[in-house]
């Protein structure tokens, strides 16, 4: 059997039904069991009164994770919320961050090309094997 991974995936995939198509990426992957501990898009918290909540949120969600998992595109470099948890995950808690090239993307955000402990395109075998590589 499986072992089930324990992963934080950003909502920066959530412009279009990126995040959506990803998560059933992950779904059809052959013996690959994972738990999502990203924050609900349907969570209020999503509409905190201040950044500060949202930080909090997305930091007690991250803590159970074993791989944080964030999209590779140029956009990323300007989304301060990428930035945000890029620190949650690395700095105070020191998870490897994967990051997944967007469908057809070859340009990576120098941020993310900084921060990610692995970066791949996206494909299933490729995704799952950094994962497993990355959570042993």
């Amino acid at each position: 059997m499986a072992r089930v991974r324990n992963l934080f995936i950003s909502h920066s995939w959530d412009y279009g039904d990126a995040y959506d198509r990803f998560c059933d990426l992950l779904n059809g992957a052959p013996r690959f069991i994972y738990r999502n501990y990203s924050v609900p898009r349907d969570d209020p918290i999503h509409n905190a009164p201040n950044e500060q909540l949202l930080y909090n949120a997305i930091r007690n969600q991250m803590v159970f994770c074993e791989v944080v998992i964030i999209m590779a595109g140029v956009y990323a470099t300007y989304s301060k919320w990428i930035q945000k948890e890029i620190r949650i995950a690395k700095i105070d808690f020191s998870k490897p961050v994967l990051a997944v090239k967007p469908w057809g993307n070859t340009n990576v955000s120098s941020v993310v090309q900084d921060n990610a402990d692995r970066i791949v395109a996206w494909n299933t075998g490729s995704i799952v094997d950094a994962i497993r590589d990355l959570a042993p």
